[in-house]
């Protein structure tokens, strides 16, 4: 588990939506979503009540979409680009002859 900004102890599926959150690069667009993102994500880490966590799982999912949608569109990649980002990930392999 890590700290969170305001202090309080994360588990992983906290730690995983506020990492997404921050790739995503919404929380300047809705910053109060994002929190519900994290604090959702927060319940669904506390073992204590298992109704809880699946609720909080179903509100976390539909909290998740909304914020992925207002992330932008990633940059077009030319062809070049694509392959380089292929080889990068291991996927271009060097055939033989």
């Amino acid at each position: 588990m890590s700290p969170c900004v305001t202090g309080v102890i994360m588990g992983a599926v906290a730690d995983a939506i506020a990492a997404e959150i921050e790739l995503l690069n919404v929380s300047d667009k809705r910053p109060g979503l994002a929190q519900l993102a994290i604090h959702l994500a927060m319940s669904v880490d506390d073992p204590d009540n298992a109704t809880v966590q699946a609720n909080a799982a179903r509100e976390l999912r539909a909290v998740m979409e909304d914020l992925r949608e207002l992330a932008p569109p990633p940059p077009e990649l030319d062809r070049v680009d694509e392959l380089a980002q292929r080889r990068e990930d291991g996927l271009v392999r060097a055939r033989r002859a």
